[in-house]
């Protein structure tokens, strides 16, 4: 059974599939989209037809409203559906909640793109799913041999030794609620404050069965008084701070020139860091790798002429 090269390609509108005349988390309106999971960069409005997860359509209407989708089809975890003349299933990424891998088969050839995905324990999403392919298209944000993630249970712990209230940056949908529940479990002592924006995020968290712990929305006379806060806020707020005073400022995130003071970082990553991608080609067996949203080089490096690795 022989790989088509060009069975996904980037055109002006993202990764399109001609055999199934679909693109995957296109970057301009399309007629039919899969879309993997409801980050922005992922997950544009406008599409007419998309196909994702319930958890993806309920954070895009949260977003995009009636805009969303002109139709939006609601696809079960590990469920086979055909588009074109593609068999397609969705399984879990582990990257956030809702987030999917896209496994596709066509005469006989299974590709699987991973979309973003981590295979660190979180209890705020479904975990990574394993599946044999033919063809891994892989994410390779941190496909690099000198990366690797810490654990981010002893990330967390950190925030024990700040005893003044914390100004914590986080991407308000998946991250966020993966540090309520991280600082919920292992610094309990911590009272968890949340800018009004993520409360919707989390709303949704809860009625899907995955609610992110203890919390309550920010009130500035609570962050008044030194009593070991952690306020929780999106970027664009954490930028508008940047002369608050009687806070300890962190932003977490898995990329280094984001942390905002060499004393006190906080690499926590919703994405695989080189061992776990190295551990993914391993369970998933592939005959070619492909590579995008990052830096496929060392991949290439490492496998050499055994595994076909193509960069897209």
């Amino acid at each position: 059974m022989n790989i088509k090269e060009d069975f996904l390609y980037f055109d002006k509108n993202g990764l399109y599939c001609k055999y199934g005349d679909f693109y995957i988390d296109p970057v301009q309106p399309v007629q039919k989209a899969m879309i993997s999971h409801a980050h922005a960069d992922h997950a544009i409005s406008g599409n007419h037809k998309v196909y994702c997860t319930a958890a993806t359509a309920a954070f895009m209407q949260l977003r995009y409203g009636k805009n969303a989708a002109a139709e939006l089809n609601i696809v079960p975890y590990d469920k086979s559906f055909i588009v074109g003349g593609v068999e397609l299933r969705l399984m879990p990424a582990g990257h956030m909640l809702g987030s999917a891998q896209v496994l596709m088969e066509y005469e006989g050839v299974r590709y699987l793109y991973t979309g973003d995905y981590k295979l660190q324990p979180d209890a705020t999403c479904e975990p990574f799913e394993w599946v044999e392919t033919d063809v891994l298209i892989t994410e390779s944000t941190f496909a690099n041999p000198a990366i690797t993630h810490p654990d981010p249970v002893a990330e967390i712990k950190k925030l024990n030794d700040i005893k003044i209230n914390i100004l914590l940056g986080a991407y308000g949908l998946g991250k966020s609620q993966r540090l309520i529940n991280l600082i919920t479990a292992y610094a309990p002592q911590k009272k968890i404050l949340v800018h009004h924006k993520i409360m919707p995020v989390n709303a949704i968290y809860e009625r899907l069965g995955f609610p992110p712990g203890k919390y309550q929305v920010y009130g500035r006379k609570l962050m008044k008084n030194q009593d070991e806060y952690v306020y929780l806020v999106p970027p664009f707020t954490f930028d508008s701070y940047l002369r608050a005073t009687g806070v300890k400022r962190l932003f977490a995130s898995g990329w280094k020139n984001l942390q905002v003071n060499e004393q006190d970082t906080l690499f926590i990553s919703d994405h695989v860091d080189w061992q776990d991608i190295l551990l993914t080609i391993q369970k998933t067996k592939p005959r070619q790798i492909w590579t995008l949203h990052g830096n496929g080089i060392h991949l290439k490096k490492q496998f050499g002429e055994d595994i076909l690795v193509k960069l897209l």
